[in-house]
């Protein structure tokens, strides 16, 4: 009796593994929120405090492509100047993404969780919904610091709150956030 409750326990773990873990033992997150409300933030606090790795839409967007689509269109020498400059063209951004996804919604999801833990920054709800189809993420959540920060402009940005699983509010000072950052981080790591 006691051989097979102890199968049923391991049998459970091995499905919840299967179901919550990828490949390096870890879940794979998708981090958003608005422009600027700290969703680096909180993977650079993941980063930090857990060795969580991460890359944001924007960086691996000009490493993969829209350097090479937008280098002579604005003179960029390099794909951190394109970078950089991502501020001024958000709406070009945000549809040069979409047109990539064409074919595949999850298609530059994928390239990022090949090479990190964690993709920041997804701004189109059919990417994240085809994401979550597939199986490619484990957790959303998103970072709402709408008590002091302005939302996004739709041009650019089609999400909401509702697309995540888990809503972390950045309202106060970087600390409490910090705080809060390494409680849910402890949450789910450890």
């Amino acid at each position: 009796m006691e051989g097979i409750g102890q199968n049923i326990i391991r049998k459970i773990r091995e499905d919840a593994n299967r179901f919550f873990m990828k490949k390096n033992n870890k879940p794979k997150l998708l981090i958003i929120g608005n422009m600027r409300h700290g969703k680096d933030s909180l993977a650079e606090i993941f980063n930090e405090e857990f060795g969580y790795t991460f890359e944001s839409s924007s960086q691996s967007a000009a490493n993969i492509f829209l350097y090479d689509l937008l280098k002579d269109k604005y003179g960029y020498k390099t794909p951190e100047e394109c970078f950089e400059d991502r501020v001024n063209h958000r709406q070009e951004w945000y549809e040069a993404i979409c047109d990539y996804n064409k074919e595949d919604r999850a298609k530059l999801a994928k390239g990022i969780l090949k090479r990190s833990d964690c993709y920041v920054g997804m701004r189109d709800r059919d990417e994240i919904e085809e994401c979550l189809r597939q199986g490619i993420f484990d957790l959303v959540i998103w970072v709402d610091a709408s008590e002091r920060l302005p939302n996004e402009d739709a041009s650019s940005f089609n999400i909401d709150r509702t697309c995540a699983d888990i809503v972390i509010e950045n309202n106060g000072t970087y600390e409490q956030f910090k705080e809060k950052a390494i409680r849910l981080g402890k949450t789910l790591f450890n």
